[in-house]
Order: structure tokens, then C-alpha cells, then sequence
């Protein structure tokens, strides 16, 4: 292991020790920033093959096994789906809290974070901004009194998976929304298509999904309702990667006292 930046924060009181996977990359980068900030919370450990950026006092390592265990009480996983299950085993065997913010595991893998949340407190996200957790609630209760409904997400364009982990799960709570008002799934109006896919991808409850990737964005989402005369849009927009910042804090504060898997953040919200 090898020292990032010299030196320590000096802190009184309780402070929870992190360890971010991912640690060299564009979220990692931002999350060590954000979270060594705060009082409460010390990056203790930049977890990535590659060398981090010097941005706080913080020790590199390539991978979670050469640390101590006994040094870290939460790992946040900003990386990959494959090193997502690295970290969950390692948590896993160790008793470590989990967090991850990483989205597009397989079956086989979110197999493996089901596994380790047997063992230790996990909280898994799709997103951990707090304005796209109301702008999801804010969707679910609009859900009931509007005929139709799609959702437009739009992201950079390094972002490798489609659909977004967010649309997915605003998609599921409109779903459940409209299904405990009693109203049916929703059925495509759309008999004739010319391109295939123009329509984009069908969510739960028929909800359509549509996916934008470009250049300059960061991280966007459109819901779209719509009823006799009128429509709503509700958009919540992400301009930089500090926006996750203090869902993933409040993630880290908790997931200690959750013991299980804990899909979202929502439940740590007042």
C-alpha cells in the first residue's frame, strides 16, 4: 500500500471510517472529496488498480485484501458490477458494512451482495441524490391520477448500462402506485413501428423507458403523465457528481443500524 496524501484528520466524537472502491475514478474522486468533509466521516482507504488522484489523506491500495478489517466500519463501492462482488465477499467475511452505488449487476451478482447482507448491514442505491428520491415519490403520487406515463433518462455518455438503475426504480414505484389505486398495467398505443426500439423499453406496469446518451450531461430524468387536456413533467437534474454526496453520507450513517439489505435510501429519510 502506498500513502495518497501525508497527514490525518483529528476528529472528537464517533467517526466512521471508509474505504471507497473505485477510488480512482470520476464518482470515487468526488465521494472522497464530499465525504471527507464532513465531521462524522474519515476516508481512511482509496480502494482501485490505478493510483488516485492526491485529493485527500487517504491510503491507496489495489484491492480490499490488503487492508485490516478492523480499520474500516463501511466500504462504499462506486465501481464496476465485477468488483462489486469482490467487495461483497470481503464484507462479507469481515462483518464490514457495505454501500454501493454501483448499477447493471447481473442476477448472479446481486446474488452475491444478497449474500453478504446475511452477514453485515448493506444499503444498496440506484441513485443517492435526495432530489431524484423526491422527484421518484413525487412520480408515485401523481401515479394514480393520470392516464399514461414514460420516463426520458438522459446521461453522459461513458455511463455503460441502459437503462438507468434510477428510471428502473421510479419505474417500479409509479408500477406499484397505479396498481394499489387499482388501475391496470399499461398497454402500448404504438401499433405500427418503423424503427424498431423508437418506442424504447418496457418497464414495470408497461411503463416505456427511453434512454439518452451524450456528451456534457451528467445525470437526468423526465416523467411524463399525461390525462385529458393536460400533462406533468417532472424532471430532476444532476449538473454534478457532488449531488450523490450526501445520500451516500446519510447511507453510511445508517447502514450500520440496518441490518439486512436496505434497497434505497428512502427509509433513512424523515
Amino acid at each position: 500500500m502506498a500513502a495518497v496524501v501525508a497527514g490525518s484528520k483529528r476528529y472528537s466524537g464517533t467517526v466512521i471510517n471508509l474505504a471507497i472502491v473505485g477510488g480512482s475514478g470520476r464518482m470515487g474522486q468526488v465521494m472522497a472529496v464530499g465525504l471527507q468533509a464532513m465531521d462524522d466521516l474519515n476516508v481512511a482507504f482509496l480502494i482501485d488498480p490505478y493510483q488516485p488522484n492526491a485529493v485527500v489523506p487517504a491510503i491507496w491500495a489495489k484491492q480490499l485484501s490488503e487492508l485490516d478489517a478492523s480499520s474500516i466500519d463501511c466500504v462504499v463501492d462506486f465501481s464496476v458490477p465485477e468488483s462489486v462482488v469482490t467487495s461483497a465477499n470481503w464484507c462479507g467475511e469481515h462483518h464490514v458494512a457495505l454501500v454501493v452505488g454501483t448499477t447493471g449487476l447481473s442476477d448472479e451478482q446481486m446474488n452475491a451482495v444478497k449474500t453478504c447482507s446475511l452477514a453485515t448491514g448493506v444499503v444498496m442505491a440506484a441513485n443517492f441524490s435526495i432530489g431524484a428520491l423526491l422527484s421518484e415519490r413525487f412520480g408515485a403520487l401523481a401515479a394514480p391520477y393520470f392516464d399514461r406515463v414514460e420516463i426520458i433518462e438522459l446521461h453522459h455518455d461513458r455511463k455503460i448500462d441502459a437503462p438507468s438503475g434510477t428510471s428502473l426504480a421510479t419505474a417500479r414505484a409509479i408500477a406499484s402506485a397505479r396498481a394499489e389505486a387499482g388501475l391496470d398495467a399499461l398497454d402500448d398505443p404504438t401499433t405500427r413501428h418503423t424503427l424498431d426500439g423508437a418506442r424504447g423499453a418496457t418497464a414495470d406496469g408497461g411503463i416505456k423507458i427511453h434512454s439518452v446518451r451524450l456528451p456534457g450531461l451528467t445525470a437526468h430524468q423526465e416523467i411524463l403523465f399525461g390525462g385529458p387536456g393536460e400533462g406533468l413533467t417532472i424532471r430532476h437534474d444532476s449538473f454534478e457528481r457532488t449531488s450523490f454526496v450526501h445520500g451516500v453520507a446519510l447511507a453510511v450513517r445508517n447502514v450500520s443500524s440496518a441490518p439486512g439489505l436496505t434497497l434505497g435510501i428512502d427509509s433513512f429519510l424523515p
